[in-house]
């Protein structure tokens, strides 16, 4: 073997010294094989992406970091992704835990009838914000709201001005008589205000702070409803505390999960898609990817794509005028960075889902578009969308609807073996929730914050040592009834006080079955921290201006700290 010399720099440029013929040749052969590999890592794919959408280029993450070069050209021998899945079989689709737990989200005595409760002369509208499962945060919590107040409450009105204009109104995307009829013992609930002397009564409009209490109710707004009668909340989104009492916990069970039924045109169209994928697979998995540029660019997190990505998402960031800067690095170090596609695909890899599996993706305009999918498409070959699955014709009556094709996905997404989320949005939380309630379906979650540092080095191990390590990461966050402690975690993600669990023919709350079954240290994580991109709907861009004189500097003050800040704009999911 030749020994190894350092290169001399001559006139600026290198000059290799001369080597003994066949270790020359050697060289030349490995010189050849680097250069073709830099040529393959620098050149664009063919095309420009599908769909008819525009694709936003990202420049290879390669480019920016040599050594990240070097070690992914020579150092990824022995990662190689297996075609077949774990031999863990049905344990992977589903834990063998969740026969053990059931909804249970009925009143108990303690909890009066309406009919008892309800005071005359006192209405209360709310107006949603946000996308489709933002909105259905503010419905839920306003019939809770007119719960604490005594008072009838008038069918919520949607968000119509957001960025998407979407027309929608409330019976255009739930069935009405439904949500009317099954909530007649908690709450009184009409379509619209009664006229009064031959006139329909105008509403005094206000706000009231993120997670207000009961108290916070009594407060501020009961004596408003006392001296205007009809009072309408705006910005309805998160404006209930997270931590109620059980009896009015149970009552936003029974709102989510039994009230709120989509209209019988989206049940069909969501039912006809969950059919064509059982028809192509017996079981498959639904992921809720949130790789848009919206979601990106309002995370501040960096993805790899050198000054362009950081001029394209910087442009979008500039529409939060009051949003701070970020660091990205610590961003992705504490677990608050979506994974990429090609994460997300080598994370389910990694868990044993093999390349046979089918999947579906609930997603908007993909960053990079058919660039950045084509690495989870690779793993995952069995790639499919409502767009693959139904007709242009058939989805035309939902196709100008934003909410209406969000329902599609979020009927799709819940009828699934697995569901994953990516990095927990309102429609992931909203899901994970209703999959809990509804028997504990696999649910999974990524864990962020230790998959980064692992996705980082994952090149410099082999692919049995980086499945491993994910599957260790991943205790705590595969949807198992035990993940979370009593109190912790965001309610509708986790309704604790909704879900009972079988013990001897005895039924009791699930509270006590939060210790891990196999006593290993299990990860506690929770959504109660600060406000961050992971709280918003993506697609709709809400301006958070006041929306009436009747609001005061006093509706924007926080309680406890709790409240979050109003930006400018917001995007929703």
């Amino acid at each position: 073997m030749g020994s190894r010399r350092r290169r001399r720099q001559h006139h600026g440029r290198w000059v290799v010294p001369a080597v003994a013929p066949a270790a020359a040749a050697f060289a030349a052969a490995g010189l050849l094989l680097f250069i073709v590999a830099f040529h393959c890592v620098l050149s664009p794919p063919l095309g420009d992406g599908g769909g008819g959408h525009r694709v936003v280029r990202r420049l290879n993450p390669l480019l920016n970091k040599p050594g990240e070069l070097r070690r992914n050209v020579v150092g990824t021998v022995d990662f190689a992704v297996p075609s077949g899945g774990s031999k863990l079989g049905d344990e992977l689709w589903a834990s063998k835990a969740a026969n053990n737990f059931f909804g249970c989200s009925n009143a108990t005595k303690e909890f009066e009838d309406a009919m008892a409760v309800t005071e005359p002369n006192r209405y209360l509208m709310i107006a949603t914000s946000g996308g489709l499962n933002q909105q259905r945060t503010g419905i839920i919590d306003a019939v809770v709201a007119a719960r604490i107040l005594n008072a009838t409450l008038i069918i919520p009105k949607l968000d119509q001005k957001s960025f998407w204009k979407d027309e929608s109104d409330f019976a255009d995307i739930f069935f009405v008589e439904s949500f009317i009829s099954s909530l007649s013992n908690d709450v009184k609930i009409i379509r619209q205000v009664p006229d009064k002397n031959g006139k329909t009564p105008y509403p005094y409009k206000m706000r009231v702070p993120r997670k207000c209490t009961p108290k916070c109710y009594e407060s501020r707004v009961l004596p408003a409803l006392l001296k205007k009668h009809v009072v309408q909340l705006t910005k309805f989104d998160y404006r209930v505390s997270n931590r109620l009492d059980t009896n009015l916990q149970k009552l936003r069970c029974r709102v989510n999960y039994h009230a709120l039924q989509f209209t019988d045109p989206i049940l069909k169209m969501g039912e006809m898609l969950v059919q064509r994928m059982r028809a192509k697979s017996g079981r498959f998995i639904a992921l809720h990817l949130r790789f848009e540029p919206d979601m990106l660019a309002f995370s501040g997190c960096y993805f790899g794509g050198g000054e362009i990505e950081r001029t394209e998402l910087g442009a979008i960031r500039k529409r939060w005028k009051t949003l701070h800067a970020s660091d990205p690095d610590r961003e992705r170090r504490h677990g608050k960075c979506p994974l990429t596609p090609e994460e997300v695909g080598l994370m389910l890899r990694a868990l044993g889902f093999g390349d046979d599996v089918h999947l579906y993706v609930a997603s908007g305009d993909v960053y990079g578009g058919e660039e950045t999918l084509a690495p989870l498409k690779a793993l995952f070959p069995n790639f499919h969308s409502k767009d693959t699955l139904a007709s242009k014709e058939e989805l035309a009556p939902f196709f100008s609807f934003s909410s209406r094709m969000a329902a599609l996905d979020y009927i799709v997404c819940d009828r699934s073996d697995v569901f994953v989320t990516n990095n927990n949005g309102n429609m992931a939380r909203m899901l994970a929730g209703r999959r809990r309630y509804f028997g504990h379906k696999r649910t999974i979650r990524p864990n962020a914050k230790k998959l980064y540092s692992l996705f980082l080095n994952r090149t410099s191990m082999s692919w049995d040592t980086f499945s491993s390590k994910v599957q260790t990461y991943q205790k705590g966050f595969m949807g198992e009834p035990n993940e979370i402690k009593p109190g912790r975690g965001e309610f509708h993600e986790h309704p604790m006080d909704c879900i009972c669990t079988k013990t001897r023919g005895r039924t009791g709350h699930s509270k006590a079955h939060l210790s891990n079954h196999a006593g290993e240290a299990v990860e506690r994580h929770s959504s109660d921290g600060e406000f961050d991109w992971r709280d918003l709907d993506y697609g709709e861009n809400a301006s958070l201006g006041r929306d009436s004189s009747n609001e005061t500097d006093s509706d924007y003050s926080r309680i406890d700290g709790s409240d979050i800040p109003e930006l400018e704009d917001m995007v929703s999911d």
